[in-house]
Order: structure tokens, then sequence, then C-alpha cells
């Protein structure tokens, strides 16, 4: 809870990325409150008001996640959202805003863009900024589970960090002019 948040202040990429691992770990938990508590409230050892603040906080993304047909795949609407609010920016940094930069970081992940979507086999339906942070959420799994990966797809990855790098910043600097702007 207190990590989504600071993420979600500082890198929004980082912040889908954490949330999609949590949905993960909450599926693999079977959206059980009480194996939720006993691994990842208690360890924590928070005082009584942060452990009803944590455990209101993870039963109300399971709550999400039954109402929104989550519960073995998808993601959850309101982190669906920043994924969309993302691929929005990456559609103006490119055709209204010309950010010459991001326009080199695209065109640099695009053959590895093209090939892993012909590889997981999906379509036009989900945006080059979806797929790049689902490899790169692949690319965490892989990680945690001290599997090493070839050259080529690291360096694959690495396009697609650097573009996603690239487009959270611009999203963090949006949010920021923005708050200024209503102060």
């Amino acid at each position: 809870m207190l990590i989504a948040r600071e993420k979600k202040k500082s890198n929004i990429a980082e912040y889908i990325l954490y949330m999609w691992q949590l949905e993960d770990l909450l599926r693999g938990l079977d959206l059980d409150m009480e194996r939720v508590r006993g691994q990842l409230i208690l360890p924590f050892r928070p005082d009584e008001g942060m452990a009803r603040e944590m455990y209101e906080w993870y039963d109300n993304l399971i709550e999400m996640m039954r109402l929104e047909k989550v519960q073995q795949a998808g993601h959850i609407r309101v982190v669906q959202n920043n994924v969309d609010e993302l691929t929005e920016l990456h559609f103006y940094l490119l055709h209204k805003a010309h950010d010459r930069r991001y326009h080199q970081l695209v065109t640099a992940a695009a053959v590895n863009l093209v090939e892993f979507r012909s590889k997981a086999g999906v379509g036009n339906e989900i945006s080059d900024v979806e797929l790049a942070l689902n490899g790169l959420y692949g690319q965490l799994l892989l990680r945690l589970q001290k599997v090493e990966v070839s050259q080529q797809t690291q360096q694959a990855m690495d396009t697609f960090g650097r573009m996603i790098a690239y487009l959270a910043a611009q999203y963090r600097n949006m949010e920021m002019e923005e708050k200024h702007l209503l102060e």
C-alpha cells in the first residue's frame, strides 16, 4: 500500500508493474484475506492502525478484482486506466508534440515490439505501450525466478525499458505541471 502510493507519485510505469505483480500475488493467495494478512500484512509488524489500513487496502483490491472479474487474469480498471493514460501520452508525444527523443526511442524499440507482439500472439488489440510493459513485467518475473534470458532478449527489453522510462518521466512532468497550475 505504501509502496504503491510512493511508486504512483514517482514513476507511473513502476507503479503499473508493481500493481500487476500484486494482482498476481493476491491470485496466488487465492484472494483469501486471512492468507493476505498472514503473508503480506503481519510480516511488516504494523501497529494496529496501520494493520487495519493495510487490511482494508488489500480487501478493496480483492473486491475490485472480483467485481471486475479479473480473479484469474487481467488487470483492475484503475490500473488499466494508467496504462491507457500512458498510451495517450505516447500518441501525443509522437503525433502532436513531435518529441524527437521519444520518436528515436520508439523507433529503436519498433522491431522488438513487432517480434514480441508476434511471439506473444497478440494483434493490435493492445498498444505498443502495454506490450512493452508486458515484456518488462515478464522480464521482472523471470528475474524473480532467477531465470537467465538471452542477450538478444535482454537487448529487446532494454529498448522497451528506455521507451517506457522516458514515457514515465514525461508523464511525471505532465502531472507536476498540472499540479503547479492548480496551486
